[in-house]
C-alpha cells in the first residue's frame, strides 16, 4: 500500500510539475539594441559634445588660469603674507590634481551627462518589455545574452519596436 501511496504522490507532482512548465514562456531582447534604435539616442551625441563645448572645457580654461594665478602668487615670497602663502599652499595640490587628471574628470563628467539623457530612454523601452510580454502572455523575459540558444519567435525586439513606432534596419546587425 505504500508503494502504491508514494506512485500516487509522485505521478502527481510531475503533473503539476508539467502544468507549471507548459505556461512558463521566455523572451528575450537586447534592451541595448533597442535603445539605440530609438531616436532620441541619435540627439544624445550632439548633446554630448555641447555639454562637453559650453561647460566642461571651459572650466578647465578656469581651473589652469586659477592654478596659474595662484602660483605666481605663491612664488612671489615678498608681496604676499605668509597666511596668504600657506592657504594657497593647501590650494594648489588640488588645482595640479585636477589639471593631470582632466580626461578622467571629463570622462566621468561625460559618462554621468549621458546616463542622465539615457535613463528616460531606458525607461521607456523597459515599460515598452513589460507591456508586450504582458500581451504576448511571457512570464519571463530575459536579455539576449543570458542565453546560448533561443528561439527566433521568441526574440521581442520585432514587438517591442513596433509598440514603440520604431523601424529597425533591414540590415540591423543584431
Amino acid at each position: 500500500m505504500k508503494k502504491f501511496l508514494t506512485a500516487v504522490v509522485l505521478a502527481t507532482g510531475l503533473l503539476f510539475a508539467n502544468n507549471a512548465s507548459a505556461q512558463m514562456k521566455i523572451g528575450y531582447i537586447r534592451i541595448d539594441d533597442m535603445v539605440s534604435l530609438m531616436p532620441e539616442t541619435a540627439k544624445i551625441d550632439s548633446l554630448l559634445e555641447r555639454y562637453q563645448a559650453d561647460s566642461i572645457n571651459p572650466k578647465y580654461a578656469q581651473i589652469v588660469a586659477l592654478y596659474q594665478f595662484k602660483d605666481s602668487v605663491y612664488r612671489d615670497s615678498l608681496k604676499t603674507s605668509a597666511i596668504v602663502r600657506k592657504q594657497i599652499e593647501e590650494e594648489l595640490p588640488s588645482l595640479i590634481y585636477q589639471i593631470q587628471n582632466w580626461q578622467q574628470i571629463v570622462n566621468q563628467a561625460l559618462e554621468s551627462k549621458q546616463n542622465e539623457y539615457l535613463n528616460p530612454i531606458y525607461k521607456k523601452v523597459f515599460d515598452a518589455v513589460k507591456l508586450v510580454a504582458k500581451e504576448k502572455g511571457y512570464t519571463h523575459v530575459l536579455t539576449k545574452e543570458a542565453l546560448l540558444v533561443a528561439p527566433d519567435a521568441d526574440d521581442m525586439i520585432a514587438a517591442v519596436a513596433a509598440k514603440l513606432k520604431v523601424t529597425i534596419p533591414k540590415t540591423g546587425g543584431r
